[in-house]
């Protein structure tokens, strides 16, 4: 197990709570634990907005659940999960030290808003801060939900300093998690929906990829018995004034300051509905480049990398189109702080990181990374002019 000295250099790195992070160490271990269970790994089917972040894309958002689908004939009831879990905390307890505990109030059976059931799960720990008052980890299982396509096993991205025995997951494809995301924006118009939507649009694996995307949605919609959205239908949504008042509270604890507008996402929308429709395909923007940058890439994944500023943000402002504003101390020529547009990360072939920016002239720039004495992320939002490869 990592210690909370680590936790705090990492909350100073990555700029979220200490507790925050602590949930995210324990939910890798978790994940793994069930991953590793003979009677879960083939039976449950890892989704939602932890999906998304531990197996796929990193989107700064820090999630607090385990969602998955379970597979005919999977475990799903109160008494059997508490035998199995008893297993499963055994073993993450001997291969990490975080101590899990389950006990019969655990699990419970629940109906969904169709009237079916389904099972929510409540694992307490006690991790590297140690705090008396174990917190807890959410499981929202259901076997009451259409899997498109067959799950896919996927790595758990584990960006610690110990290594997960068990690094694979069954998990949705990433069309069907796309499919099911914009589903429940439709159905439920929550903020964390609209941001993980907004954020797999923007990734550009998906260049090209609407048609598997819409195919799930509309399966998933019709299993559901809702109409298949629009942007249009979204904006007339009964909850359109909740998911802005409810903005800054749902999403606050979990991301990064500054947080992203509403508006910016909000706005995305028609974006998003006019590549899944094919009004208005995405294309791919080039990659920013000044001068000789070897083929080095920045790992997809937060990370720890031992700056003078927490870089994690500033890969947090590009990602979500934020502008910077960066003490810059160069060499040569002109210094102190200027708003830019952050792009990439790079290593030049004698091994200096580059971060690529359009500076406040509108002109594309390479910074080298050590010559950077502090950041501060704005509210001012940036339409890209190159990939943003964050």
């Amino acid at each position: 197990m990592i210690s909370q000295r680590d936790l705090a250099a990492l909350r100073a790195e990555w700029s979220s709570g200490q507790d925050v992070i602590e949930k995210d160490y324990v939910l890798g271990w978790l994940l793994s634990g069930i991953a590793e269970n003979a009677e879960l790994a083939n039976t449950w089917v890892f989704k939602g907005g932890t999906c998304l972040r531990k197996c796929y894309y990193e989107t700064y958002r820090f999630s607090e659940d385990l969602d998955f689908t379970i597979i005919e004939g999977g475990p799903e009831e109160p008494a059997h999960l508490l035998r199995i879990f008893e297993d499963v905390v055994a073993w993450v307890r001997e291969a990490s030290g975080i101590e899990l505990v389950v006990d019969d109030r655990s699990f419970k059976r629940t109906r969904n808003r169709r009237g079916r059931a389904t099972t929510l799960g409540k694992v307490a720990y006690r991790g590297p801060n140690a705090n008396p008052s174990m917190p807890k980890v959410k499981l929202d299982l259901t076997s009451d939900e259409l899997l498109v396509a067959p799950g896919v096993l996927r790595p758990i991205g584990h960006p610690y300093r110990d290594v997960l025995p068990q690094a694979r997951v069954l998990s949705y494809s990433i069309a069907e998690l796309f499919g099911e995301k914009l589903r429940a924006l439709a159905e439920r118009c929550r903020p964390r929906d609209l941001y993980d939507v907004v954020h797999l649009h923007r990734h550009p694996d998906l260049i090209g990829r609407a048609d598997p995307v819409r195919h799930a949605l509309e399966r998933k919609c019709e299993h559901t018995g809702i109409e298949v959205p629009s942007a249009d239908t979204i904006r007339s949504s009964p909850f359109r004034a909740e998911i802005e008042e409810e903005w800054e509270n749902m999403l606050g604890h979990q991301l990064p300051r500054p947080l992203v507008p509403f508006s910016a996402f909000w706005s995305a929308l028609d974006e998003v509905f006019g590549w899944l429709e094919g009004s208005s395909p995405t294309t791919q923007l080039p990659r920013a480049s000044v001068g000789q940058v070897s083929t080095w890439e920045a790992p997809q994944g937060i990370a720890s990398w031992h700056q003078k500023f927490p870089l994690e943000l500033l890969r947090y402002a590009g990602a979500n189109r934020l502008k910077v504003e960066i003490d810059y101390r160069a060499a040569q020529g002109r210094q102190g702080p200027r708003v830019v547009e952050p792009y990439s990360l790079r290593r030049t072939a004698d091994g200096l990181l580059v971060l690529f920016v359009v500076n406040d002239h509108g002109q594309l720039r390479s910074y080298r990374v050590d010559h950077i004495a502090g950041i501060r992320p704005t509210v001012s939002t940036f339409t890209p002019r190159f990939r943003v490869e964050f």
